[in-house]
């Protein structure tokens, strides 16, 4: 692939090293980092997300800490943040670089996902409210045959919410829709041996228990964070949660909160093979070598303009 780039995108499951890498890279190449998270957007969950803000040294970030737990913040939000980030910092003259392992946020950008944004329909929730899930599915799938996420059909608020956004993006008008600025990425994944990647993922977990994961969530209930809203946002939170409830010890709370991890690095790699069959090139870098000589051993052959 010989061509220049202007949007460098930094990807891989969870323990990884991604944020690490694109640090690096954007000191390098006079970057600022986007996380493209869907946990690290929100003050005081810091441990459980692995925000690692003291890796980022002076190289500017954006869309970390930027609403409260328990505010709504979907795709449709991060979509529009992200693109006007990326012209922001093209507009100081330095290289957006996108960061980050959530596969539905970087696929929005990536593959120009045309959201809009679709307010509250009382009258389409009333006549969705008796249908049963079968039902709401097939009415999802009806407007949507290829819905980019597949996990709303496990919740019935989400999945009526997916409906509504269906919905109203059929009927939305061209000047609702994203206004995309050029891009031409390049995008780097990191790989690891599954093994070996579950061996970081176990190290990684016990650091977070041992610099108070546990005691992140007290705060956050103190805050007034229901356990509903913790169980949510999944994985540390949600069995963390559950420990605090009663539902579990703390030995049961690593050995199904590492299993939960490891199933959900998976389910990135399945992803990220799923962005590549959708078109997005993707140069995979070896963990266990040195990643960003990798890199930028890429970039020599596609400078940025």
């Amino acid at each position: 692939m010989n061509r220049t780039f202007d949007l460098l995108t930094v990807l891989g499951p969870t323990a990884s090293g991604k944020t690490r890498l694109g640090v690096e890279l954007g000191r390098k190449l006079n970057g600022e980092i986007i996380s493209a998270d869907s946990r690290q957007v929100y003050r005081g969950m810091d441990i459980g997300t692995g925000k690692d803000l003291e890796e980022y040294g002076e190289i500017p970030f954006h869309l970390i800490d930027i609403v409260e737990p328990g505010e709504e913040f979907s795709l449709f939000e991060f979509q529009r943040r992200c693109l006007e980030a990326i012209r922001q910092i093209r507009g100081r003259g330095r290289l957006p670089v996108l960061v980050g392992g959530t596969g539905l946020y970087l696929d929005a950008v990536l593959r120009r996902y045309r959201l809009a944004e679709v307010p509250v329909n009382p009258a389409l929730r009333a006549e969705l409210s008796s249908l049963p899930m079968e039902a709401l599915i097939q009415r999802l799938l009806e407007l949507k045959p290829n819905p980019h996420n597949t996990t709303d059909f496990r919740d019935r608020e989400h999945l009526i919410r997916a409906i509504e956004i269906a919905a109203g993006e059929k009927q939305a008008a061209p000047a609702d829709l994203p206004d995309f600025p050029p891009v031409t990425p390049l995008t780097f994944g990191i790989y690891w041996q599954r093994e070996t990647l579950r061996k970081r993922i176990e190290i990684r977990l016990r650091q977070r228990l041992d610099q108070g994961l546990i005691e992140e969530v007290e705060r956050l209930r103190d805050r007034g964070v229901s356990f509903r809203t913790l169980e949510n946002y999944g994985l540390e939170y949600r069995f963390v949660a559950w420990f605090l409830q009663g539902r579990m010890d703390r030995e049961e709370l690593f050995r199904q909160l590492l299993q939960a991890i490891c199933a959900f690095a998976k389910r990135q790699r399945t992803w990220f093979g799923r962005m590549e069959r959708h078109g997005i090139p993707i140069h995979w870098l070896e963990g266990e070598k040195d990643p960003c000589a990798e890199a930028l051993a890429v970039i020599e052959k596609n400078p940025p303009p």
